[in-house]
């Protein structure tokens, strides 16, 4: 049996996510055996950066106005500059983020993705890593930021860069194994 069998994951995009931050997570997500949906306030498609232009069209398997974050064991968000600065102005996005974290399943974020994770306050005191661009903001969020590959705080996984994938996958598989079932453990009167 997969590691990750019966494990549903979200990953909210929006254009200019960065093509490797999704695509190489995803495809070892489901390797692990999880079911992934990419959710996203554009319908259709959106489409990723890749390095230095656009890139590759991702299909979005649900809009954003019909999605519910307790249906989700975990939550994965890419980094990229364009796709996170769009995405922490969306209050819908934002109160998913915050609904994940209410509700204690893991979150997954890479590089400029923690600009989310501070737009939903949920970086105080939290120990994490992003890309050294941002450091400042999340050490004006409350944040404890370090200088690593990968960091692990109570099931939120945080990693500088694309570069980093390796190790942002291995751990993010890791914390997310233990997320198995995990929905199903949460009473339905929460958020």
């Amino acid at each position: 049996m997969a590691a990750l069998s019966g494990l549903k994951v979200a990953v909210i995009v929006e254009r200019g996510f960065e093509e490797s931050e999704l695509v190489e997570p995803r495809k070892a997500l489901e390797a692990a055996g999880a079911e992934v949906e990419v959710i996203s306030p554009v319908e259709g498609s959106v489409t990723a950066w890749k390095e230095e232009q656009w890139g590759d069209q991702v299909d979005v398997d649900l809009p954003l106005t019909q999605a519910h974050a307790r249906e989700y064991d975990a939550l994965l968000l890419a980094g990229g500059l364009i796709n996170p600065d769009r995405l922490r102005t969306n209050e819908r996005a934002v109160q998913f983020i915050r609904t994940f974290n209410t509700l204690r399943r893991p979150i997954a974020a890479i590089c400029h993705a923690a600009w989310m994770l501070i737009e939903a306050d949920i970086v105080r005191g939290r120990r994490m890593t992003s890309a050294p661009s941002i450091k400042t903001d999340l050490k004006n969020a409350g944040a404890i930021w370090v200088d690593s590959e990968v960091v692990e705080d109570h099931g939120l996984v945080t990693a500088r860069k694309a570069d980093d994938i390796p190790a942002f996958i291995g751990k993010m598989i890791e914390v997310f194994a233990g997320a198995v079932g995990s929905r199903f453990n949460v009473s339905p009167s929460a958020p």
